[in-house]
């Protein structure tokens, strides 16, 4: 096989393929309100499409790194893509809440091998440090997904209904189906055939497990995807139930966290080759400890009313926790992965399926614990901050210390 050359339609692709997450958790964000009234259920259940769709999401992970590791990247992103289109179009007509958590769960399944295999591809062609850097500008580009995704979700919403979202979701694999056919090439040089076994499957990810290095960074990553998710499946009622945000004008605030991701994304990617990736972790979880705590704080007092200096009080932390937390995912991952260039996909899979798992144990407890006010999203990200920053500290950077 011929070498890939990186380009930057390749990196569109890529970042496309990252996107599917965010995509697909924050196009419908807007509708989580009307939805609950619609299929007659409450919030813990509506809550519950995000989190199945993080569960399959985690679990399929799994999976596809060693499929990526066999049968190469190509192939087994173009059986992902046609695996989600199918499952989108069953949300389109779901009938209950209970049909469509299961349509979400199929559906992630499909969409979980942009974000993994993308990743194994970024390594399949970038050294580390570099890697890094294409992670953090790609990173920068995902944000555009929440900054837009939400304000075209909620005005589809408004016009066609909730049920548009999903058909737009189908649309957006059908795209991203035809790019991959037409410009992805294969990536791995040295498919790996004994990576489906069994055995050799169980002592990769007992290597992984093993390594101190990793685990601190993959726990880091979980903690401040942790803070993410609460903010992604708070944020609908926060905003539009406790603060009176008009749904057609929910993408705008929600856009702020955005706009914070893209700016830390820009920043890591032009900062980390020079700095290096373990700096550049430890500012971010130190900075989204700050914010955590400030939104906690306002939060507390009661700040979170009605009105602009209301949603300010809200969404301003959020930025700022957005902006270090674009410091953190990107540099974490690849500092997590970059040393198993053997199994980038297994890797990428262990990488992702923590993360995604925790998100989802994080956001089923938000909805249970969820009161009506910003206080429970604000002092949950406040104590994920602090639990990432404490990870990070003990265990990879003393790792690292010679």
């Amino acid at each position: 096989m011929t070498p890939i050359t990186p380009t930057r339609t390749l990196a569109v692709l890529l970042t496309l393929l990252v996107a599917f997450g965010p995509v697909c958790t924050d196009l419908y964000l807007a509708s989580l309100p009307d939805m609950a009234r619609d299929l007659k259920t409450d919030t813990t259940m509506v809550q519950m499409t995000l989190s199945a769709f993080v569960i399959g999401f985690a679990v399929m992970q799994l999976g596809y790194g060693p499929l990526s590791d066999r049968f190469g990247r190509r192939r087994v992103i173009m059986g992902g893509v046609v695996l989600y289109v199918v499952a989108s179009l069953f949300c389109v007509v779901a009938p209950t809440i209970e049909t469509l958590i299961a349509g979400r769960f199929v559906q992630a399944l499909g969409a979980c091998c942009g974000p993994v295999v993308s990743r194994a591809v970024v390594r399949d062609i970038f050294p580390r440090e570099q890697a890094a850097k294409v992670m953090s500008y790609m990173a920068s580009a995902m944000a555009l997904a929440p900054l837009v995704a939400p304000t075209i979700g909620g005005w589809f919403h408004i016009w066609f209904g909730w049920r548009s979202n999903f058909l737009l979701l189908a649309l957006f694999g059908v795209i991203l189906l035809v790019m991959v056919w037409r410009l992805l090439g294969e990536t791995n040089q040295q498919p790996d055939p004994t990576a489906l076994d069994l055995g050799r499957m169980l002592e990769n990810y007992g290597a992984l497990l093993r390594d101190r290095t990793f685990i601190g960074y993959v726990l880091t990553v979980t903690m401040i995807f942790g803070g993410v998710f609460i903010y992604l499946s708070s944020a609908s009622f926060v905003l539009i139930d406790t603060l009176g945000v008009p749904p057609q004008y929910f993408g705008l605030g929600f856009s702020m966290a955005s706009v914070g991701y893209i700016i830390g994304g820009f920043i890591a990617a032009r900062v980390t080759h020079r700095v290096g990736i373990e700096r550049m972790v430890g500012i971010g979880v130190t900075g989204c400890t700050i914010a955590g705590s400030l939104m906690a704080g306002l939060a507390w007092a009661g700040f979170p009313q009605p009105g602009l200096a209301g949603v300010a009080s809200v969404m301003v932390p959020v930025m700022l926790f957005f902006s270090f937390g674009a410091l953190v995912l990107p540099n974490a991952t690849a500092g997590a992965i970059a040393p198993f260039p053997h199994m980038a996909g297994t890797a990428s899979a262990g990488v992702g399926f923590t993360q995604m798992a925790g998100g989802a144990a994080i956001g089923w407890v938000a909805g249970l614990v969820f009161d009506g006010s910003a206080r429970p999203m604000a002092t949950a990200m406040a104590v994920l901050g602090a639990a990432a920053m404490a990870v990070f500290f003990s265990l990879v950077r003393r790792e690292a210390r010679p």
